[in-house]
Parts: C-alpha cells; structure tokens; sequence
C-alpha cells in the first residue's frame, strides 16, 4: 500500500533542482545493458542500489528532500515525453546545439493523438523512490513541463491541424499524469521548463511571441488549476545544462508578467548563476503564496562561490520578494543527461553542503 509524503513549507529554505551525477556502478550497467550483456531486471536491480545509496548521500549532506537523481532515466525530458501517448523517441541527423557541443543525437516527435499513458515507466520509478525513503524526509519528483512539445515543428500538423486542439490534448495528458503521481503517494512534484529560457532567449515584440508566452502560461495553469490541494507543485526554469554547457541567455524581463504574474506555483527554481539570466527586478511581478528558490550556486564547475557574496545577492533579491518567500538552490541539476557535468561527485556534494550551509546561516530559523 502507498502512503502519502508529509510535507512542511515547501520548497526547502536549501533545496536542489533534482539530478545528480551518475554513479560508476550504474554508468556500467547502462552500457552492459544497451550492449545486450544484462537484462532489464538486472538493470533495475542497479538502478535501485544505486538510489538507496543517493538517497542517503542527500540525507548525508543536509538535505531534507530527496530525489532519484534522475537515475532511471538519460535525459531530463526526452524519456519522460517518448512514454506519453502520441510521442516516440528517434534518432535524428543532428544533436541539439549548445554552442561548440552537439548533444547526443535523440530526440522526440508527434506520432499520434496524445494521452495519458497509465504503463508509464516513471509511475513506478516514483513509487520505488517513495518506497526507498519511506520516513526519512520528503519525496520529491521530476518530470519536463508541458511547454517542453511547443517548440516549433513539434506539433504533427497533420494529426493537429490546430495549436488549440494539440495544446488541449497536451494539458489532459498532463493533469491526468500529475494525478496519477498523487495517487501513488506524490506530494511534491516538479515541472523543469526549458521552454521559458528559449523565451527569455528569443524576446521579440511580435504577436507570434506573446502567443507563445500566452500558451506556456496558459498550459501550466491548466495543471496547477486541477492538482489537488495538497501537491505542492514548483517549476524550474532553464537555460540548457549538458557536459557544464548551456544553450541559452537572456534576462527574465520578457517573460515576467507571464511567468510570475500569470502562474501560480508553489515554489519557481530560477537560474541566477551568473549574468546570462539578468536581474532581480523582474521578481517584482511575483505575488504568489510560495518561494522564489534562487540558483545563485553553479552546478557546472567546482568552485565554490563567496558566501558572503551569496548572502548579499540574497539580500538584493529580498527588495523584490520578501525574505521569507526565498530559499537557495544550484541553478540547475548536476546531470541533465547520464553525460553529466563537468565535476566529480565528491565536488557535487560540496556544492550541495555549500548551499545547505548557507542557507542555514541566512534562514537560522528554519
């Protein structure tokens, strides 16, 4: 039988984006097993060892939310999207561009009308994480927003003549995942959203982009309208993450009215790393009930940042949403793909340490 997380205030003043770094272990049966020289089940056997060990690491290193790294999974949001009714996975002539690396080629595409798929492998990869952490602390679980199969040339033209009637089929697809999740015991589940950092990149003053900003608004409220009352349901905006890379830039002002006036989550994980994401100021436009989780702390390389720096950019975003409504996070996750970021494990969990430490220091409180 499933039982439900309790949760506290949501997101945690020290709190993460959700992936980690691949273990040695896994990265090893991954291989054997696309090379045929394990089965699905040894494979799964892995990848559950591997997890009871992540578990404890975030545990080990202060966290009170715990994910599965991300671990049964190679990309953030191509597995999730190929299992949906309507979608398949393939292999495409070229990789998605960031910058001077092309990433693995995969991709997905509309093959059919699209729905709920109530065999969806992610299904059981969270009720084996809500199994794994049991009391210890809070499950939280990841999946790619809706906003991810909005890109142009996405939608199949001829199953979806109409935006209308593929975004409607989308956002039910979606409302109907996330209630799945929460009969299984889910009360803390993220939608990571690269599709705002593609805004944020590409700002124009033209109808055709405020329609694109309408309808990112538009799908994600459709799921937060329908969750249940007790799902404590965030966002993470990004820019990119592969091999310490990222694919876009652009400040959050564009897509503020929309993205903090016009949404209502629990908690929105932004990217504040470094320039390419601009100011606090947009933050003015936040009215919500829940935390704005500022990603001042890189993901992509080793150093740890000043602290005292940390807590005075801390300090500058408070002008805008109030001390209390803000929590600290690396900007991204530390394995977007099974490729990874650029660092060691030893140097992730220092950089989980660093942002639990300081959060400690700026929220004593809590």
């Amino acid at each position: 039988m499933t039982t439900a997380q309790k949760t506290t205030t949501l997101p945690f003043r020290a709190d993460h984006v959700g992936s980690f770094l691949r273990t040695e272990p896994l990265k090893d049966a991954r291989l054997k097993f696309a090379a045929g020289e394990i089965d699905a089940a040894v494979l799964d056997k892995v990848e559950t060892e591997e997890i009871t060990k992540l578990v404890q690491d975030q545990k080990d290193n202060g966290l009170q939310g715990f994910t599965d790294g991300e671990f049964r999974r190679s990309w953030w949001h191509i597995d999730f999207i190929e299992n949906l009714n309507g979608f398949e996975g393939y292999v495409p002539e070229h990789g998605y561009d960031f910058g001077d690396v092309e990433v693995r080629k995969y991709a997905f595409r509309n093959v059919g009308k699209i729905s709920f798929n109530p065999e969806h492998p992610f299904l059981a990869a969270f009720e084996s994480l809500n199994e794994i952490v049991g009391d210890q602390g809070v499950v939280k679980f990841t999946i790619p927003s809706p906003n991810e199969v909005f890109y142009p040339g996405y939608r199949n033209e001829e199953i979806y003549p109409s935006v209308e009637a593929y975004q409607a089929d989308v956002q039910q697809a979606y409302i109907d995942t996330v209630q799945a999740f929460y009969d299984l015991g889910c009360r803390y589940l993220q939608l990571d959203d690269v599709h705002w950092g593609f805004l944020c990149n590409f700002a124009s003053d033209t109808e055709a982009y405020r329609a694109d900003k309408r309808i990112a608004a538009e799908n994600v409220q459709a799921i937060i309208d329908a969750k249940p009352a007790d799902l404590v349901l965030t966002t993470h905006v990004c820019r990119g993450n592969y091999k310490s890379h990222h694919s876009l830039e652009g400040p959050y002002d564009p897509i503020a009215e929309e993205l903090f006036g016009q949404t209502h989550f629990d908690g929105y994980f932004l990217e504040y790393d470094t320039d390419r994401s601009g100011g606090f100021e947009p933050l003015a436009y936040f009215k919500g009930h829940g935390r704005i989780v500022l990603g001042l702390v890189t993901s992509k390389t080793a150093e740890l940042e000043d602290k005292e720096e940390i807590k005075a950019r801390i300090k500058e975003a408070s002008k805008y949403v109030p001390l209390d409504q803000l929590a600290l996070s690396t900007q991204c996750g530390f394995a977007s793909t099974e490729e990874g970021n650029l660092l060691t494990e030893a140097e992730q969990w220092a950089k989980v340490r660093h942002v639990v430490e300081i959060a400690k220091e700026v929220w004593p409180e809590d």
